[in-house]
């Protein structure tokens, strides 16, 4: 066996030793930074003011992206103002964060009593403040490095992969997904050697920061056998043996890395010492020797056989739809499922076709579009379904069984889903309580983390084109589901925007620069969101808008009310008093960045969920909304407020409106 495979064995056996039920490992005292450059007088303001800061911080644990920051006193650059914020490890549960965070605000007072400035890096989670504005600022120091077993000397070779798999860890982990820079992989040394790696970065710094800080830190390894890097911005980690987990089970929060027990006493009685030690050791080493080559072997065999299936996955048939991603279905099964599309079972119908509800032969209810045989525009759009939706996989995405084409036969298979599209419960006034705050900022979470996936984390980059109420679909918990991707264009990797002469979409729904030039890019998506938002908050359809105040368009109407202070007024009266005034002020904000003229001043879906988890993160002003043209008039009977909106006037030969209800 290579030396490092012997290495790799004690190392498993010492963490038996000290192991505790959750695999996880305490080192006390943690890694921290004590910088001491200034301190602060007890009992003075700036005191009150980190001892509100940690305790909001560990009150903010459950935040889904496990990230929060938060000014805490005073004002902007104020000398009493304590800035701070907490980073959980990406793949740990929420109940290990909240006792990392919690740990840590208490932990951090004790090591650094009296300091204006402190960093603590738990195996969890870090927490740092400072007195110093740090939110959107990549830190670099200071820095600590914590060895395996000290800087011990390793072949050149393993060193080389270790750089590689960093590398590469690195650029995943700038990209990120869900709200976190947060990346994990496992490279291959030998056949039966394996290096561990992670890469994570606080979530408010851009990519190239990102992406930055983590090189710098994997320029700081040194020849060992594993190593933690950490920086107040960025960690990087790596190791033969498997440290992190896709859901971390519950335990104290451990440290960055490790300490070896003491050995155990040396035995009585005399001549018999080196024996028994000898016999000890032959005892324990040998079963898990046995171990590590099973579990090496396990994992060399299930990767040849992945990497198989993947081969298998990537044949595609004569129409370019790949035959693995998405079944297909011959037409007597279809129309056995759907009673020969009898109208008892159609739950709905658009401009492509019409919808049926049917039952699969595994018991599975499905929803199964038939497109019409006449429109020419629908068989783009079933080509264009089959080939995005296929392969998007996303709790917040409608998900694609399978499809039927047979002659003129063009049919789509979709998971079913029970309660219907967003604007059968938003719109209607009989149906519209039943959507109280709580579900309708789920809602909008939901639809944030759709849009986000399809945008930045999916192996596609893909722009919907048509994001409006009723193309989300309701599962029975009321969480949604973006569905009908006929509309959507895949873009490459570096590709930002796109233009074309045929502008398809819902008017109200799509951006100026759309309906005018033709032009869209993920920031189209954006805008639509922003609309879809503010109908949310508001509960008014942004294309059958009315107000007895005389304003006629939903965001002349957002933008009249926030311009004049008065932002919940526009929020939805059914839910009297009953609503988060915070949540609600900061979904109109960000809806009215998203729907601003300027393409380049909206956010993207990544900016728009961290201000979703994150009352802290800095939001510019929003300006003007596109298509907006209010303004003040006077009149004999005193000072009104008369905003009006007026729209691009549009062709129809140049347009193509589809109110297709996906279900």
């Amino acid at each position: 066996m290579h030396p490092l495979g012997y290495t790799l064995c004690i190392f498993f056996l010492i963490t038996q030793f000290i192991g505790t039920t959750s695999q996880q490992l305490l080192l006390v005292p943690p890694p921290v930074s004590c910088p001491n450059t200034t301190t602060y007088t007890p009992n003075s303001t700036y005191q009150a003011n980190l001892n509100s800061l940690l305790s909001i911080l560990s009150s903010n644990g459950t935040r889904k992206n496990g990230f929060y920051s938060y000014p805490a006193g005073g004002r902007e650059n104020s000398e009493d103002t304590s800035y701070g914020m907490f980073m959980c490890r990406g793949d740990v549960s929420t109940d290990d964060c909240v006792a990392c965070v919690r740990n840590a605000s208490r932990y951090i007072l004790k090591i650094c009593p009296n300091g204006k400035a402190a960093v603590v890096w738990y195996d969890f989670c870090m927490l740092r403040f400072s007195d110093s504005p740090m939110f959107g600022r990549a830190d670099q120091w200071p820095a600590k490095i914590v060895y395996l077993l000290e800087k011990d000397s390793q072949p050149a070779r393993f060193m080389e992969a270790v750089g590689s798999t960093l590398n590469e860890v690195a650029t995943r982990a700038a990209v990120g997904q869900s709200g976190k820079k947060f990346a994990t992989l496992e490279g291959n040394y030998t056949a039966f050697e394996r290096i561990y790696s992670l890469g994570q970065c606080t979530p408010d710094i851009s990519n190239l920061d990102c992406e930055s800080c983590l090189r710098a830190a994997i320029g700081q390894r040194r020849s060992s056998l594993g190593a933690t890097i950490l920086f107040p911005s960025c960690i990087v980690r790596y190791g033969v043996t498997p440290f992190y987990t896709s859901t971390a089970a519950s335990a104290p929060p451990p440290a960055a890395v490790p300490t070896p027990p003491p050995p155990p006493p040396p035995a009585t009685g005399e001549g018999n010492n080196g024996n028994s030690s000898s016999k000890v050791i032959i005892a324990i080493v040998v079963p898990f020797v046995g171990i590590i080559l099973f579990i090496a072997i396990f994992s060399f065999v299930r990767v040849k056989k992945a990497k198989k299936q993947n081969t298998t996955t990537e044949q595609t048939d004569v129409s370019g739809i790949s035959t693995e991603d998405s079944l297909q279905y011959d037409l007597a099964t279809i129309q056995v499922i759907t009673d020969h599309f009898s109208p008892k079972s159609k739950i709905g119908e658009g401009g492509y076709g019409s919808v049926y509800k049917g039952k699969l032969p595994t018991e599975q209810e499905v929803a199964v579009k038939q497109l019409s045989r006449n429109s020419k525009q629908g068989v783009q759009e079933f080509e264009m379904e089959v080939k995005v939706v296929a392969k998007l996989q996303h709790r917040n995405l409608v998900r694609l069984l399978g499809f039927c084409s047979e002659g003129e036969e063009k049919i789509l298979i979709y998971e079913f889903v029970p309660n219907k599209s967003l604007d059968y419960f938003l719109f209607d006034p009989k149906k519209r309580h039943l959507l109280d705050w709580s579900k309708r900022y789920k809602i909008i979470e939901g639809i944030a983390r759709g849009l986000l996936y399809l945008h930045v984390d999916s192996r596609l980059k893909i722009i919907h084109r048509d994001l409006k109420a009723s193309n989300i679909l309701l599962d029975g918990d009321m969480k949604p589901k973006i569905a009908d991707f006929g509309m959507a264009k895949i873009f490459g990797v570096d590709q930002s925007r796109g233009k074309t002469n045929r502008v398809v979409g819902t008017y109200g729904y799509m951006p100026p620069e759309y309906v005018m030039h033709g032009r869209f890019s993920v920031k189209s998506d954006v805008y639509s969101f922003g609309v879809l938002l503010l109908e949310i908050v508001t509960g008014k359809s942004r294309t059958k808008f009315s107000d007895p105040s005389g304003v006629h368009d939903l965001l002349s109407y957002a933008w009249k009310h926030w311009r004049d202070g008065t932002p919940l007024r526009i929020v939805d009266p059914v839910f009297g008093e009953c609503y988060s005034r915070n949540e609600v002020i900061q979904c109109i904000h960000i809806g009215l960045l998203c729907v601003q003229k300027d393409v380049d001043k909206r956010p993207t879906m990544t900016n728009v969920d961290l201000m979703l988890n994150s009352y802290s993160i800095t939001k510019s002003a929003p300006r003007e909304p596109a298509f907006f043209y209010g303004g003040r008039s006077e009149s004999k009977g005193g000072e009104s407020d008369n905003s009006t909106s007026k729209s691009i006037p549009l062709s129809v030969n140049e347009m193509s409106i589809t109110e297709l209800d996906p279900r």
